[in-house]
């Protein structure tokens, strides 16, 4: 091997083995000799915020992932829009976050701030990455320690958002490049879809798969008939756009595996759902984890660490933001 090519393979290694800077600031208990009880704090906020309306659990769920996905876990998408800048949560594919995500870590973060020591010293985007964890150990999920010690990003534009956020009539190649481009297997993939186990959806979403799916054939072949015919029920021609449905139709309150359960019947409500079951190379995990909730939270647990990862800001690219919604 030639020198120049020996330099290569040794700097290609050095990529592999050690992490960036930014990921390798991440640890658990981050904040012991800053903030000791921070985690405690905001576990207990989140956890009034759940008793006051569940809609707690799915909007902070989907804030984590739609922030981690454009420009990396920074809180960016927290950002409110300015005279001079359209930011990333008034994309359109953004409207559809609710208000309570940002009110949960908005409110944690308050009370983070009212403790003389902790002022100042913990991120926005630490106090979703937290919240996230307790939304989802309060509705029956696993609960896991998680890494911390994140910047809060400097940049938040709507353009960003473009093409960064998997849509629902993603096929799974489009789902494996996606999550591939943020460092992601095909099994995280299929782990983090089970999100879609809480929480709802407007009928635009998927009234193609009920009403025009293709010609000669207005019903998606892949959904079962039943379920099929439950939809348009609770989502006639015409419906009020602001009308939406339960994901997961049997258990929509529970972080379990029954998602995984009805992708089996043909009950995937989007085709980026049901295709993790009717494509043969996702089809076995589907299977597995239908059957063993253990290595599913497991490989949630897994999932959801490692999307803690991307993009992490450090140093000059980030600071700790005094309001979560407003640049310092």
């Amino acid at each position: 091997m030639g020198r120049f090519n020996l330099l290569i393979a040794l700097s290609l290694l050095s990529l592999s083995v050690f992490p960036s800077p930014s990921v390798a600031q991440l640890r658990q208990n981050f904040y012991a000799d800053i903030c000791p009880n921070v985690e405690t704090v905001v576990r207990n906020e989140v956890t009034k915020k759940f008793q006051q309306t569940f809609v707690t659990v799915p909007a902070t769920l989907r804030l984590f992932f739609h922030d981690c996905f454009v420009q990396g876990c920074d809180a960016s998408v927290i950002i409110a829009s300015t005279a001079s800048n359209k930011a990333e949560k008034d994309h359109p594919d953004n409207l559809s976050l609710a208000g309570d995500g940002f009110d949960t870590v908005i409110k944690a973060k308050a009370a983070v701030d009212a403790i003389p020591q902790c002022r100042n010293r913990v991120s926005c985007a630490d106090i979703l990455t937290m919240a996230t964890r307790d939304v989802i150990a309060l509705s029956g999920g696993p609960s896991y320690a998680v890494e911390l010690g994140r910047l809060d990003g400097l940049v938040s534009k709507a353009s960003d958002v473009d093409g960064r956020l998997p849509g629902p009539t993603f096929n799974l190649n489009q789902l494996n490049s996606l999550f591939s481009a943020n460092g992601l297997s095909q099994q995280d993939m299929i782990a983090l879809s089970a999100a879609h186990t809480l929480g709802f959806s407007h009928c635009e979403k998927f009234a193609n798969r009920i009403y025009n799916f293709a010609p000669g054939n207005p019903v998606d072949p892949t959904l079962n008939k039943t379920y099929a015919t439950q939809l348009q029920q609770m989502c006639p021609k015409n419906v009020d756009p602001r009308v939406a449905i339960n994901m997961d139709p049997i258990t929509p309150r529970t972080f379990d595996n029954i998602y995984f359960k009805n992708l089996q019947q043909g009950m995937g409500l989007f085709t980026s759902d049901q295709v993790l079951f009717t494509d043969t190379r996702s089809r076995p995990t589907v299977n597995a984890w239908a059957g063993d909730s253990q290595a599913f939270n497991k490989a949630f647990v897994d999932a959801m660490t490692k999307l803690g990862r991307v993009g992490v800001k450090s140093g000059r690219n980030g600071n700790i933001r005094r309001d979560c919604g407003v640049f310092n």
